[in-house]
């Protein structure tokens, strides 16, 4: 049966898992050994995990989040965007790479919002994306 969605098979995908289970297991064999040194050690290598993982998102051998269209879901498919930085992702935001255009806690405002009165307000944007979001047309 064919995959209707991508699943995010990358080589920063993969690459990070086998590093995250060679840690794990190096772990585990020092929780059965009794040995701290062995725990301590395989811990390190899963937080390794995370940097090979996050550097090679970030050199364009991983996803941006969210789904990509078909012709990009081969895992050897570079992505190009990775140098500008992904809309929405974590590990982009914190390497520096926030899109053009849009600032670290921007929120997309609704094409509609209503102000619990029935009146709706077409062409209203969000401004905060907390609680109490400024919702209006023209917000600012």
């Amino acid at each position: 049966m064919a995959h209707l969605h991508d699943e995010g098979h990358t080589v920063a995908g993969w690459t990070g898992v086998a590093v995250a289970t060679v840690g794990t297991t190096v772990a585990g064999v020092g929780v059965c050994a009794g040995s701290g040194l062995l725990v301590a050690g395989g811990l390190v290598i899963v937080g390794v995990s995370v940097l090979v993982t996050w550097g090679l998102h970030l050199a364009g051998w991983g996803k941006p989040p969210g789904v990509r269209p078909r012709a990009e879901w081969g895992m050897r498919v570079r992505d190009t965007g990775a140098r500008r930085g992904h809309p929405g992702c974590v590990g982009c935001r914190l390497a520096g790479r926030v899109p053009a255009g849009r600032g670290a806690l921007s929120v997309p405002g609704p094409t509609v919002a209503g102000d619990g009165t029935g009146v709706e307000v077409h062409g209203a944007s969000v401004v905060g994306g907390g609680s109490r979001a400024d919702v209006g047309p023209g917000a600012s």
